[in-house]
């Protein structure tokens, strides 16, 4: 059947969107329903379909020896269960009224409109890019997608000097700091905050900086980037801030992103406050029946503030699409929301998140006590037993637990997932208490970290009445 022309008897279900939540969706939706009812077409920009944006770093690093390790699924693989995925094809119009969208092939610019029945919208999100001068000279590369990092190991190989500046500390700008001693680059980190990683407060923040000097990154902090220094040949040599220059031979971004809703928004379908779409439980996209929304274009739920939030993860990704795709396909599923939980890390040091930091539980009205405490990853007596401090948060006087951070060695970023866990269950830092963790000296203390700072915090909520 043409995409304009007449149309058969079965439903048509259009996705904008090739990677986790696009592609998650589109599966689904398949094993819900046959091609002799439901047809799927599938539209990604890219050379590449459902892939692991979250191990480009490892493969720029070299601790993933290929790109194709990245890749989940090939179209070819999609194609083969019966789903259209027309690659290098990018969608540049929603006709919501008509039920159709406007796609355009990337290479040899021809156009054609796709009527839908039902829609999936997974966008994901744009590299922050900020318009500044030199920004867009060669040399500088952001890490998104397969190809920009591609691109950026096509400069590695061509360049001679070993020296690399990464904009932003991050997630992706501590991991690719990493990535770049991993090459053997001098590393300098450049950072607008007061510590790396925003997404700590700053007292641990403050133990990620000291870990990376420690690996030999120089970190510069408070510093925000004026410019993209460039040499005679148009090429990135260094970034510019307001009080100094900083050499380099690549320059690596790693500010962040912003949800890619600039179809959505055209459209006219619903945004919150962070431009992400808004959905409901179903991830329907608010007031429109057959339009669907996952991935890192949308807002989600806090299930501990109770407010949306943006959080761009894969983790999230895979699940929106796997409700997406049950709902899209006529069955029925709900997405509850989240409680914010991250774990990275920068050579050995491992960094984990989950909950609310305390600038969010003061956003938001929340009175807190927080405590901080120092343990051991393994009975302290036996071997490789490495130190790691955790942060907890518990509402004063009712004891609710609302967040945790771990900043340590081997072992400490996975206890989060015990914090996240009672997060999720609404559980107090008095019932944390008594879980019934695993012991063994080679694997945790008798007490576990994250159970000696849920100890401390009782303390707290208790001493604070």
């Amino acid at each position: 059947m043409s995409s304009n022309g007449a149309r058969d008897a079965r439903e048509r279900l259009v996705v904008i969107g090739g990677d986790a939540a696009g592609m998650s969706a589109a599966s689904q939706a398949r094993r819900q329903r046959g091609p002799g009812e439901l047809e799927i077409v599938a539209f990604e920009r890219g050379h590449f379909s459902s892939y692991s944006a979250c191990g480009i770093p490892y493969w720029v690093g070299g601790d993933v020896p290929e790109r194709d390790d990245l890749i989940a699924r090939t179209p070819q693989e999609h194609r083969d269960r019966s789903i259209d995925l027309r690659m290098r094809t990018e969608v540049t119009e929603i006709d919501v009224a008509g039920g159709r969208v406007r796609a355009r092939d990337v290479d040899s610019g021809a156009e054609s409109w796709t009527s839908y029945d039902k829609l999936v919208i997974a966008t994901g999100a744009r590299p922050v890019r900020p318009e500044l001068p030199g920004m867009d000279a060669p040399g500088v590369h952001g890490v998104q997608t397969l190809d920009d990092g591609q691109a950026l190991l096509d400069t590695l190989a061509a360049t001679r000097g070993r020296r690399a500046v990464v904009v932003g500390a991050g997630y992706i700008g501590v991991e690719m700091a990493e990535a770049m001693i991993n090459r053997g680059y001098e590393v300098t980190v450049v950072n607008r905050g007061a510590e790396p990683m925003a997404t700590l407060d700053p007292d641990m923040g403050r133990l990620v900086h000291e870990a990376m000097e420690g690996l030999g990154v120089t970190m510069v902090n408070d510093a925000e980037v004026t410019g993209i220094l460039t040499g005679a040949d148009g090429r990135a040599c260094g970034v510019a801030t307001a009080s100094a220059e900083y050499p380099a031979d690549v320059v690596v971004l790693g500010i962040g992103v912003r949800p890619e809703t600039s179809l959505a928004r055209a459209a006219g379908l619903p945004l919150g406050e962070h431009g992400g779409l808004l959905t409901d439980l179903a991830l329907r996209v608010r007031g429109h029946e057959n339009i669907w929304a996952g991935g890192d274009c949308v807002e989600v739920l806090d299930l501990v503030s109770g407010q949306q939030r943006y959080i761009p993860l894969g983790t999230h990704a895979n699940k929106h699409g796997q409700v997406i795709g049950a709902n899209a396909g006529g069955g029925y599923a709900t997405f509850p929301g989240v409680v914010g939980t991250a774990v990275s890390k920068v050579c050995d040091l491992e960094i984990a998140r989950t909950g609310l930091r305390e600038k969010d539980a003061r956003r938001v009205g929340l009175r807190y006590e927080s405590v901080v405490i120092e343990s051991t990853s393994r009975a302290g007596y036996y071997p490789g037993a490495a130190l790691m401090t955790v942060k907890m948060l518990a509402e004063r006087r009712t004891g609710r637990l609302l967040g945790v951070q771990i900043v340590g060695r081997e072992g400490a970023g996975k206890r989060v997932d015990v914090a996240a866990v009672a997060l999720t269950a609404g559980l107090s830092v008095e019932q944390m208490t008594m879980l019934d963790l695993g012991y063994a000296p080679p694997f945790s203390p008798v007490w576990d970290p994250v159970l000696v700072a849920a100890r401390k915090a009782v303390s707290r909520v208790r001493g604070a009445g």
